[in-house]
């Protein structure tokens, strides 16, 4: 398969790669204001317009769609694989130590700058590839394309775009994920709820809870005020609370009542076992407290009893739900506000491939109903599922196996892809799980082992599947 030949070239062309994606690392492509032909601003725009002088600078044509997306072709020959990968970026933010967001440096093995991992340095990796393919003549049968979109961060309307004027390619890889393949995205829904009610001075009771402030993130930071108890009684509820949660609570009096503020630690919605999450935390400490009879805390109750805290798989909504192949439904409770007359909140679900309409968004919706809730619209999109079997999964395994040594199996995940919704589109590398990369974080990077290797393994993707057999 052209093993020695391919980390050959990768190795002796590897400075040049570098410095290709260095160029594009020095341009801001995050989304800015749209001008005329550049619909994602200047930024994304000279991305795309750099990575064309990259690829003819070797010899390979491209083609510009509107300042959307711009491809390049391997060959002349039916399409059989696309590349998928995107050259815009999100914010820089701030407290970067190695260097500044837009100046990439390689220090200590590492490649620095926003971009290096997600996607601009894989995007590069996966052209290597096809560079090394195209210039060491290895014979193919079928076409191979990539694709460097421009709006992937901020909803891909960018690929959107392309695919009303182009057919997806029978197979479709994207370097903007993990290795070893991802071949499941779990469909789900987002939910809110509310209601309204009387004010009832009865006491004890909730003046406020506050918690959240965006929608797929578990909250780290969560706060209520209670009237009509002391800061020891609420403090002498909350000790055992912190030792079996993990939890932070600090109880101090604010005018004639107690503010409750919990700490916990953040997570995204997709994976909530890995935070811990303050709001259902405080939920938790207000649902123990001899709270009145009212309305208002018994709805309180009841959204606790629905949503309680480490209750990550929904068993208590009823949607508990799991299959062998993407295993459990994910719940995450993300947004909650109350005051004395109204209460909203918002959830997310990350569903198995075994979720229904009638067995996951009917059963929500009859719940909260149950719980005096009125639900508001559930958002549902469906999963995306290449099966494990697949000509494709089976070739993109063997490729990992036959450069890296590991033998892994595909991996399902809840968050989406660049590939979600693109028929015979699983993501591929060039993340490794045991690697932080400081993804959309200050100091970003990318091994440069990492590139090379990534680099090797599409090679050898390309040829497995557009090679002469």
């Amino acid at each position: 398969m052209y093993r020695k030949e391919i980390h050959q070239f990768i190795r002796e062309h590897q400075q040049e790669m570098f410095e290709d994606v260095k160029q594009l690392l020095r341009i801001n492509s995050e989304r800015m204001e749209a001008e005329e032909g550049k619909p994602f601003g200047t930024g994304p725009a000279k991305a795309l317009e750099t990575a064309c002088d990259i690829f003819h600078n070797y010899g390979f044509t491209s083609k510009n769609y509107d300042n959307y997306v711009i491809t390049t072709d391997l060959n002349e020959k039916e399409n059989k694989l696309d590349i998928l990968a995107h050259l815009d970026v999100v914010p820089a933010g701030n407290d970067w130590t190695v260097t500044e967001p837009f100046e990439p440096v390689i220090k200590d093995g590492k490649l620095y700058g926003r971009g290096a991992a997600d996607d601009k340095g894989p995007a590069i990796a996966a052209f290597y590839a096809m560079r090394a393919v195209k210039e060491l003549k290895i014979p193919l049968e079928a076409g191979v394309r990539l694709i460097l979109g421009s709006d992937e961060e901020c909803g891909s309307s960018d690929i959107d775009y392309y695919y009303k004027k182009n057919p997806p390619a029978p197979m479709t890889v994207s370097p903007d994920a993990d290795f070893p393949v991802i071949n499941i995205e779990k469909g789900g829904l987002a939910g809110d709820f509310s209601t309204v009610y009387e004010e009832e001075k009865e006491l004890p009771r909730i003046i406020r809870v506050d918690g959240g402030m965006k929608f797929n993130v578990i909250p780290a930071k969560a706060e209520a005020l209670i009237e009509g108890l002391s800061c020891e009684d609420i403090k002498a509820a909350a000790l055992p609370l912190e030792a079996a949660t993990g939890l932070q609570f600090t109880i101090s009096p604010e005018g004639h009542a107690v503010r409750i503020e919990a700490k916990g630690s953040s997570a995204h919605a997709s994976e909530p076992y890995k935070g811990n999450n303050a709001l259902t935390g405080v939920l938790e400490l207000i649902t123990v407290l001899p709270l009145a009879d009212t309305k208002a805390n018994n709805l309180l109750r009841g959204i606790h009893r629905l949503l309680p805290h480490e209750d990550y798989y929904g068993k208590a909504l009823g949607i508990a739900i799991e299959d062998n192949e993407s295993g459990k439904t994910t719940v995450s409770f993300d947004i909650f506000h109350m005051n004395e007359t109204q209460l909203s909140g918002c959830f997310d679900c990350r569903a198995s491939i075994a979720a229904t309409k009638e067995n996951t968004a009917m059963v929500v919706e009859k719940v909260f109903r149950e719980a005096g809730l009125t639900p508001g619209a559930l958002k549902t999109y469906p999963p995306h599922y290449v099966p494990a079997d697949s000509e494709l999964v089976q070739a993109l395994l063997t490729s990992y196996h036959s450069i890296t040594g590991r033998e892994e199996k595909p991996i399902a995940i809840g968050g989406g892809t660049y590939v979600h919704g693109v028929p015979g589109g699983v993501a591929f590398g060039c993340a490794v799980a045991e690697v932080d990369n400081h993804m959309h974080g200050p100091d970003e990077f990318m091994t440069v082992d990492q590139l090379l290797l990534s680099a090797e393994i599409y090679a050898d993707a390309i040829v497995r599947l557009c090679g002469k057999k």
